[in-house]
């Protein structure tokens, strides 16, 4: 056999290329079992730590929850004036979560103690080492950090408010729109939402909080009136008590909004125009600071 293969050297080159395939089937395969144990174990693994971070993620929720429930009971079993403000000025910013009372006192408390430990770390910093003007920095920014939430929700109600005295024009007139094509107050309420939910979304927000409230069945005037609360205008008030007067005498609702309508338009007029007319008496400080010494170098 040994001559038979010196004979014939592709026989033995046959048998080289045999084993050589045999031997990498072989690696190939135990590479591939030690890859797929790894694979396993490394689920095995990731499940338990997923698993751990599950618990502590629950864990940490339910705390949460349990010190939102404890500060919504504690706040709500108030029932002072001032909380019946704070809970107008959650509206009138937008926020309308039943706990929002709760999250804000927890916002409050949380700002306060943040920004004292900043300022009680910067302080050093910047060259504050007496004790009297650390204290001074602890409580400055312990005061900024609670009345932060406030102004956050001040800065809110007035962008919220201009988007709303924007919006009510134009909400009267596809209002009236609505009531010329025969539509009721309720159905041209529901069709002016459509119609405003892309340029002004927090107002038709309102208006479908007012079309639930409706179809809750809640009477129509009392509906408006809590649209008018939670928009915080002059205008939404009047036309909540222009509605209810045209209801209770039995007058004709489309020329009421007409009316009013043409009132809105020329009120929007004349907001445009005294602000027209402010523009020089705001540019004469920018002017003489910026401008006029130029011109006098």
């Amino acid at each position: 056999m040994l001559e038979s293969l010196n004979n014939d050297p592709m026989i033995l080159l046959k048998a080289l290329v045999f084993l050589a395939v045999a031997t990498l089937a072989f690696a190939v395969m135990i590479a591939i079992r030690a890859r797929e144990a790894l694979r396993r174990r490394a689920a095995r693994i990731n499940g338990e730590a997923s698993g751990e971070l599950q618990g502590l993620q629950n864990t940490g929720m339910r705390a949460a929850q349990r010190i939102v429930d404890y500060a919504n009971k504690h706040y709500a079993s108030l029932g002072s004036e001032d909380l019946k403000i704070l809970r107008r000025r959650l509206l009138n910013a937008g926020i309308y979560n039943p706990q929002a009372v709760a999250y804000f006192f927890i916002a409050r408390a949380i700002c306060a103690i943040t920004f004292a430990a900043i300022a009680f770390f910067a302080a050093p910093l910047i060259g504050i080492s007496s004790s009297t003007s650390l204290w001074l920095s602890l409580i400055f920014g312990g005061m900024l950090g609670y009345l932060a939430p406030g102004l956050y929700l001040d800065r809110r109600t007035k962008a919220l408010r201009l988007e709303y005295r924007s919006a009510f024009p134009d909400f009267m007139d596809l209002l009236v729109v609505s009531s010329d094509a025969g539509l009721s107050i309720e159905a041209a309420l529901d069709r002016v939402r459509g119609e405003l939910s892309e340029p002004y979304p927090s107002f038709a927000t309102n208006i479908h909080m007012t079309n639930l409230e409706i179809r809750a069945g809640r009477a129509l005037t009392e509906a408006l009136e809590h649209l008018a609360e939670r928009l915080g205008l002059d205008e939404a008030h009047s036309f909540a008590t222009l509605i209810k007067q045209s209801d209770e005498l039995g007058s004709s609702i489309g020329d009421t909004l007409r009316v009013y309508s043409d009132d809105m338009r020329h009120k929007r007029l004349s907001r445009a125009e005294e602000k027209a007319h402010s523009l020089p008496a705001k540019l004469t400080i920018p002017m003489m600071v910026c401008v006029f010494p130029v011109l006098f170098i």
